[in-house]
């Protein structure tokens, strides 16, 4: 598909019977315009009749945390205890929406399931979330808690320094208020979920679940969560500290990853991807192991927020594809190169052709 045919099949699957002057002016286009790709798309056998009738796609579930990213910029060197000078920016955020944003843009059929309050950081998040392709009609909107948000101070390199994460809401996405979605999580083709949830959330979604779990681990602190359900999780993308917080190995240096990672195998992790930041991500599926290197924009790197979330969804998207493992992770690397371009959380124009374009500028390499 082109990027404009995934455009048109998102808003079709959130609306079947929408207008084709409608589909025009949401996407800026002319209505001849938006014939011609409807035609396109059901010679490619993705519309089946009248009134939009899709062809059925297996849907990706996304559950955790959705929350409001606040990101101070430092124009110099950050001094403590100071006022410093630069940017303040704020975007639609959270581990779990963003890699649901990042999948629709990548043309898969989103489910998210999340919860906010209901505010304006809330109606926005529901608002661009929707609006980037994921259907987001099992997000809870609570009228007596505040959206959550996050906070982080970044250097003039865009590195991180500090972050403060208010998630109560989340806390509140209970099992009883998950069984609205119980359908909705036993016929998902894949269930992605990050250790934001409550450990009784995680053990309700692992109860029920049919499909592959993929887990984002989120931090070193949540991270401990995810200890009981090693062995049901089909693939783990641990981070260094989250990696060494769970096995409780080293992983300062790249020769260590393997070891780390045959400890996952061994508690039944069925795939894992650590990711060692510039240093790339080392994949292992228990029989076959190897290095993706970091992939670098051109322009250097703007912002690290989102960066670990569009990775995720690269990894997801891939393996969903039916790609092997590696070339999962080259996707995956990727979708991150395409974000730490961004000063926002998510980059506004990712999708399969933006990371076919990123994958060709950047030569195949091994880690050494």
């Amino acid at each position: 598909m082109t990027e404009r045919e995934q455009q048109i099949l998102s808003l079709l699957r959130q609306d079947p019977l929408i207008p084709q002057q409608a589909l025009a002016d949401r996407l800026g286009i002319s209505r001849p315009a938006v014939a011609t790709h409807i035609v396109n798309l059901m010679n490619k056998g993705l519309i089946r009749g009248k009134g939009y009738i899709l062809a059925e796609a297996p849907r990706t579930v996304v559950i955790g945390g959705a929350n409001m990213d606040i990101t101070g910029i430092a124009g110099a060197p950050l001094r403590q205890g100071d006022s410093n000078p630069g940017r303040v920016l704020a975007s639609p955020g959270g581990v779990a929406r963003n890699i649901a944003e990042n999948l629709a843009r990548l043309g898969l059929d989103v489910r998210l399931v999340s919860v906010v309050g209901d505010d304006l950081h809330g109606r926005s998040l529901l608002e661009a979330t929707q609006r980037a392709g994921v259907d987001v009609q099992n997000v809870l909107v609570l009228p007596d808690a505040a959206t959550p948000t996050y906070l982080s101070i970044q250097g003039p390199d865009g590195d991180m320094a500090l972050a403060i994460n208010d998630m109560d809401a989340l806390a509140r996405l209970t099992p009883a208020r998950l069984v609205g979605c119980r359908e909705l999580v036993r016929h998902a083709g894949c269930l992605i979920a990050d250790a934001n949830l409550s450990e009784d959330a995680l053990a309700w979604l692992f109860a029920e679940a049919q499909a592959p779990v993929m887990v984002d681990p989120v931090s070193a602190f949540k991270a401990e969560r995810l200890r009981p359900w090693l062995a049901r999780i089909s693939l783990l993308k641990p981070n260094r500290l989250e990696a060494a917080s769970l096995s409780g190995l080293p992983l300062t240096a790249p020769h260590d990853a393997p070891r780390v990672a045959d400890w996952f195998h061994e508690q039944g992790v069925r795939q894992v991807v650590l990711s060692l930041g510039s240093e790339g991500l080392f994949y292992s599926d228990g029989h076959s192991s190897g290095w993706a290197p970091a992939v670098l924009p051109a322009g250097g790197i703007v912002n690290t927020t989102g960066a670990g979330d569009a990775l995720m969804a690269g990894l997801a998207c891939g393996l969903q594809d039916g790609l092997p493992l590696e070339e999962s992770a080259r996707m995956a690397q990727a979708c991150a190169a395409l974000t730490l371009a961004t000063p926002m959380t998510n980059s506004p124009i990712l999708s399969r052709a933006a990371v076919e374009a990123c994958l060709a500028q950047e030569p195949a390499r091994s880690f050494n």
